[in-house]
């Protein structure tokens, strides 16, 4: 805990030397010459969709674009996450915050972006925040098939996934929230799909987006079937007894870190 409130404290005394992770400016094309150091990858079962850059980067997604200055920070604690998760053989990691509107939607893509920009790893994002999904809608897609679906055995799981063109990330988004949600999380269906997405490719980092702490028992019952857990929260709007209370609630998963979001206007924090 006093490792946590060190890092909000640090986060508050150092804003205007970090990176905004959430202004909002004019899209630069993508950098091409780093898409042409990417391996080729061919996707043939799974649906690539098109994006929409103006819409990504309306909903605070910006490290699409490698030139971006802010998506810099998001580099950084890419490279610090798969540090400590290499150095563990960690392939899973839950993403979630004590409570609602603290980004960690926007932490899941981005940072899932970010690790798809290496050469050596694919990223899939999945949503799993089956209360509120929203991953579809800050990407911009309306895919016919989702996660609701896999669940209600009307589709299989490769023919809901979605590369949003770019390489080496895949999308598992879901449209419809789910009923009885904690109780599916803990079924013998979403254990055989986390371990099928674990162990499909050898390389890929699976990022789940997982519901608030405090919005229901969802992510607790969840925790244990991902190798480890980044928290965000919000500056100014999570409250210290929050911060507190969520990390009694993960207890002994295996906790990375902490990301502070929302600093202010032009200024975003995390600390790992």
């Amino acid at each position: 805990m006093e490792r946590i409130k060190d890092a909000i404290s640090k986060a508050r005394e150092t804003q205007g030397r970090s990176p905004d992770l959430g202004v909002r400016k004019a899209v630069r094309p993508v950098n091409k010459a780093h898409e042409a150091d990417q391996e080729d990858i061919s996707y043939s079962q799974t649906q690539v969709i098109e994006l929409n850059t103006k819409h990504l980067e309306a909903n605070r997604i910006i490290t699409f674009d490698s030139e971006d200055p802010d998506a810099v920070a998001f580099d950084v604690l890419r490279t610090q996450v798969l540090s400590k998760m290499e150095e563990n053989g960690w392939k899973t990691l839950g993403i979630t915050s004590p409570s609602p509107e603290c980004g960690k939607t926007v932490v899941s893509l981005n940072l899932a972006l970010s690790i798809a920009k290496q050469t050596d790893k694919t990223a899939l994002v999945a949503d799993f925040d089956l209360r509120r999904p929203r991953i579809s809608r800050y990407l911009g897609i309306h895919p016919e098939k989702s996660l609701f679906d896999v669940f209600n055995n009307d589709a299989e799981v490769q023919d809901v996934l979605i590369n949003p063109s770019f390489p080496r990330l895949v999308v598992l988004p879901n449209n419809t929230p789910v009923k009885n949600s904690a109780e599916t999380l803990m079924s013998k269906k979403a254990k055989a799909l986390v371990q099928e997405l674990r162990n499909r490719y050898q390389n890929r980092i699976v990022i789940f987006d997982l519901p608030p702490l405090m919005a229901g028992d969802d992510t607790i019952a969840f925790l244990p079937q991902v190798d480890c857990v980044l928290l965000v929260v919000a500056s100014g709007e999570t409250k210290p007894v929050e911060v507190k209370e969520a990390r009694r609630q993960i207890q002994s998963n295996n906790l990375l870190g902490v990301v502070l979001n929302k600093a202010n206007e032009r200024q975003t924090h995390y600390y790992y």
